[in-house]
This record gives structure tokens, sequence and C-alpha cells, in this order.
């Protein structure tokens, strides 16, 4: 809601864990002109083109994949950041063209943030955007309850099923085989869970 994409805009998603694969979902549904998922695991940028992504792209390499998808070096219209790593905020900003708006919806705890906020950001006059899904927006607040939000969230979870996004499944008891898996062997899941007995 934050981000309010446009019909025809030019849309980046940074990071594909959850949060992002199930945004990038519901951007596909929309009349854009081009979304670009990025996330440095093929497994996640795989979901991302299975979810309606029009491309998918490592973050090393995101510079061409935008030009050869967006048509031109202009960068997107609105970038959402939402990988949980603060040194993507800077990527947020290299992808995002003049006058472009970059929604953070990333959670980056007590991890600090250092981003460069000089020479093509104030030239680019790019708007930082912060959201945080437990308060709306104070635009939002004549019209929308959190009541009707969440009954519009349990409609799109129905719809984009994100149960389908489970790649493991660990007892409570075997949580610490759980972390010592993602350590490892990130690449290998989307999302793991865990069951109780």
């Amino acid at each position: 809601m934050d981000g309010k994409p446009v019909i025809g805009e030019r849309v980046a998603v940074i990071g594909q864990g959850i949060v992002g694969l199930l945004t990038t979902a519901l951007l596909a549904e929309l009349p854009l002109g081009g979304l670009v998922a990025v996330d440095p695991l093929v497994l996640r940028r795989a979901w991302a083109l299975r979810l309606g992504a029009t491309a998918a792209a490592d973050p090393e390499n995101v510079a061409g994949t935008l030009g050869q998808y967006f048509g031109d070096a202009l960068g997107a219209d609105l970038t959402y950041e939402l990988s949980g790593n603060p040194k993507a905020l800077d990527l947020a900003i290299a992808l995002t063209g003049e006058h472009g708006r970059i929604l953070i919806g990333s959670w980056y705890g007590n991890k600090p943030v250092q981003v460069d906020l000089g020479g093509r950001f104030h030239r680019a006059h790019i708007r930082l955007i912060g959201t945080q899904v437990s308060a709306l927006s104070a635009e939002w607040l004549g019209r929308w309850t959190k009541r009707r939000r969440l009954e519009v969230a349990w409609e799109m979870l129905r719809r984009h099923r994100p149960q389908r996004l489970i790649t493991h499944r660990f007892a409570i008891t075997d949580a610490p085989n759980a972390y010592r898996m993602l350590e490892e062997d990130s690449a290998a899941a989307v999302q793991i869970i865990f069951t109780y007995p």
C-alpha cells in the first residue's frame, strides 16, 4: 500500500525471502511496465519468476538486467527493499531512477545502516519511504482500519498460497539442525517452518 505502484511503472523488489516473494506475487497482478526481482539465491529467483516477475537477477549483475527489461538506463520508478540486509539500501538507490521511490520494508534490527546519501541520491531526488506492518500510514487512516487491511491480507494469502513456498519442516526439538542448515546451505531453503507435537 505504501509503495502505491502505478500502471506502467517499472518496479524492482530487492530480497526474495517470503515477504519479497509475496510482494512480487502481488505486484505481478498489476499492469506494470516491468517487475525485476533481485536476490543472490538461485532458488528464490526461480520462485520469483514463477510468481510473475518479468526478470530475476543476482544483486551482483542486476544493472544489466534492469536495462534489458526496462528498455533504458533510467532505472526503476519504484523499488521495494525487503532483503533485511542494510547494504541493500545502497543497491536500491543505485537501481532507482530520477524522482523514483524506495519503499523500505526491511527490518534491520540492531544492525547499523551505513547508506550513501551523497551525490546521486540528492541529484536524483529519490524518496525513501519507511513502512511497517503493524501500523497504517496516516494517509490511509480515514478509509482503512486494521481490520479491513487484515481481511484483505487474508484474502491475498488464500489467493497466493504461501504454504507452497515451504521447503523444509523441522520439529521444534530439531531447531538446532534447522539453523545449522540455514547457516551451511541457505541456498536450498525458501522457507523453513517448525512443527510442534
